[in-house]
């Protein structure tokens, strides 16, 4: 009987599935989780600011914005972005993350990705898209690398 190990990526995939499960926003459970040398160095999911009232407990504060195109967008101010609460983790507790890689659940935002491109992060991995049209020009001017990762 063979047993047929993970590779890195779907290992690293798989942890970021179980921190999204610490999410509290009632939108979308996104996970991240920022590897080095095989090594995790932070994780963080989407949810309020620490001892803040999270979404779950006293409901989404949506606002509405149009995108460049005119698109609606509809967020949420109480909740942090997952890859934002990692790189708060890492600086919190003085992890250097230039040269790093980040997982995460679904593709980034335009906005972290904006800020995963200043912290020196040049891959990242993902399970699900999610508004990949709106990123194009960011990844085509700066060398950041998304690379999707296939789930068993």
């Amino acid at each position: 009987m063979t047993d047929e190990r993970l590779s890195w990526d779907q290992y690293f995939m798989t942890i970021t599935r179980q921190v999204a499960e610490r999410s509290t926003c009632t939108r979308a459970k996104v996970g991240a989780v920022i590897v080095r040398d095989r090594s995790i160095l932070a994780t963080g999911y989407n949810g309020s600011p620490a001892g803040m009232p999270h979404c779950t407990e006293v409901g989404c504060l949506i606002y509405e914005s149009r995108n460049p195109d005119g698109e609606l967008e509809k967020n949420c101010f109480r909740t942090i972005h997952a890859e934002i609460n990692a790189i708060a983790q890492a600086a919190k507790n003085g992890a250097s993350i230039k040269d790093a890689s980040i997982y995460i659940t679904h593709t980034p935002c335009i906005h972290c990705l904006k800020v995963l491109v200043n912290t020196g992060i040049s891959d990242i991995f993902y399970e699900k898209p999610y508004k990949l049209d709106t990123v194009g020009d960011i990844l085509e001017h700066t060398g950041v690398r998304l690379h999707p990762v296939t789930m068993p």
